[in-house]
């Protein structure tokens, strides 16, 4: 395993951005982030106040009722977010560097986030001068019938700590597009990157007060997401917290897009291309540090091949190299925070006590430089059963399980077995087992001989408890809109109803 070469870096001290204006925080409360590999003191996140957060919505809905951005053309739009997708990329070394710095997750990883991010602001840009409704001609001589797709309101953005930059992208681009305005709250956790491309949207010539951050903690989402002028609340995160967000924005029946927690499967039939296989249960169990809701974290393998499968996925995981997350040779990060940390080996171990077999992995690295780090070796626990708790509780770490399947019937009905329906995988070359298998899981993304993969275009979302609505493609931008009819009548209307004069 490699040590952590160990970063240095001054102290960022973030701000607010609201109505256009940087706001040093008016709280007392500042969150301290040190770097999950060294420890080191790396950023000073402000606490929003009730007041900055009304600040801010305030200025989002003045912006929305009569400002400029949802007033203007779909090209004049898609002019703003072609410029700031180029400034993405522009920027995108320093980008991924606080991404790394602050998430714990290797820099070959936030280069692709940080490039991924970029792409999906260019494809938000394009969408913005397709919005278009409908009409209907067939309603009779006298009628001509509109649909019109109108923006939302103002949108609430909530987002995770585990890739800052890429699930603000996934979210921001599409709600501007369709001409909303924005108030957006990042985890506390990883806050920078969000600063940082906040920035890029004023350098791009973004209207005041289309897009305004409050930054803090729980609390600060929390005004958010109940905040009675917000329309619409977009939120990733856990599941637990998905159902207080749905709580919260009871008061004025906002619209709420929730992408929460998942436990995917890696399905690898027998007559799968099995080195191939092998290679994608490593990334998809492993990849993001397993800090990820799309993780193919639960290894499903057909038992004629299982116990070969397992030796050689052992030896390639004992392989994967744990070190510095700047370092481009690293695999596996460090993980969030320590309490994080704690949690996923404490769930190691409840795996050992009910009877699953540790075959790699499991403990916390300590040696060298990586002491001062939340380091965990990539695990893999093997025999685990439907009825343990590893089969379906969501670890978000770097810790795939492994349970064995007799045929089809089986894996899907294991594949199934969990309350989460984000994503699961499928591995074979058999088209019409894929298709079989595809059509029967309940998760809103199906990968085939692949994982993990999310082209801009296509819509990503959940079946069961992983959360309600999508993102990305045409879908996730309509997230953003409302339906308007408007019914016109041509000619003088028919007296069905009228009354005579005496009445």
């Amino acid at each position: 395993m490699a040590e952590a070469a160990g970063m240095t870096t001054s102290v960022r001290r973030l701000n607010h951005y609201i109505d256009g204006r940087w706001v040093v925080g008016e709280g007392d409360t500042v969150f301290s982030r040190t770097a999950p590999a060294n420890g080191q003191l790396v950023a000073e996140v402000p606490c929003a106040t009730p007041k900055e957060v009304d600040n801010a919505v305030a200025a989002a809905r003045r912006q929305f009722e009569v400002g400029a951005w949802p007033r203007m053309t779909g090209f004049e739009r898609a002019a703003v977010l072609t410029r700031v997708a180029d400034l993405i990329d522009a920027n995108a070394a320093e980008l991924a560097r606080l991404d790394s710095e602050e998430g714990g997750k290797p820099l070959r990883l936030t280069e692709g986030d940080i490039a991924g991010a970029a792409t999906l602001t260019r494809y938000a840009a394009g969408l913005a001068t397709q919005t278009h409704g409908m009409t209907y001609t067939t309603n009779g001589p006298d009628f001509t019938g509109l649909v019109l797709r109108e923006p939302s309101g103002v949108v609430g953005l909530i987002t995770p700590w585990n890739f800052p930059a890429l699930i603000l992208c996934q979210k921001l681009p599409f709600a501007l597009a369709a001409g909303c305005t924005v108030v957006v709250k990042p985890s506390e956790f990883t806050s920078s990157t969000t600063e940082a491309i906040v920035k890029l949207y004023e350098e791009a010539g973004l209207p005041a007060g289309t897009l305004n951050l409050t930054l803090g903690t729980g609390p600060t989402g929390q005004a958010i997401t109940e905040h009675m002028d917000v329309d619409v609340v977009s939120f990733t995160g856990s599941t637990a917290t998905g159902r207080h967000v749905i709580d919260a924005g009871k008061g004025n029946l906002k619209k709420l897009s929730l992408e929460l927690g998942g436990k995917a499967a890696n399905i690898v039939f027998a007559d799968a291309d099995l080195e191939d296989a092998i290679e994608g249960v490593l990334f998809g169990g492993f990849f993001n540090n397993g800090e990820c809701c799309v993780a193919q974290s639960r290894l499903l393998i057909q038992d004629s091949v299982a116990d070969e499968f397992l030796v050689e996925l052992a030896r390639r995981t004992r392989q994967l190299t744990v070190g510095d997350p700047l370092d481009r040779a690293t695999d596996v990060g460090a993980l969030i925070h320590e309490g994080h940390l704690n949690a996923v080996l404490g769930h190691v171990e409840k795996g050992r006590s009910q009877g699953a077999v540790l075959v790699a992995g499991g403990e916390r690295l300590r040696t060298g430089q990586l002491a001062s780090g939340q380091f965990i070796s990539p695990t893999i626990l093997d025999r685990v059963a439907p009825d343990m708790t590893a089969f379906g509780h969501e670890i978000f770490g770097p810790v795939l399980t492994a349970t064995r399947f007799s045929d089809e019937n089986d894996a899907i009905r294991l594949a199934n077995a969990v309350e989460y329906g984000l994503s699961n995988s499928i591995w074979s070359k058999n088209i019409d087992k894929v298709l079989v298998s595809a059509k029967a899981l309940k998760s809103g993304t199906i990968y085939v001989n692949t994982t993990i993969d999310a082209p801009p275009q296509m819509p990503f979302g959940a079946y069961k408890a992983s959360g309600v609505g999508r993102e990305m493609g045409l879908a996730g931008f309509e997230e953003f809109t409302e339906l308007k009819s408007v019914n016109i009548r041509t000619g003088k209307r028919a007296g069905t109803f009228a009354f005579s004069p005496e009445v």
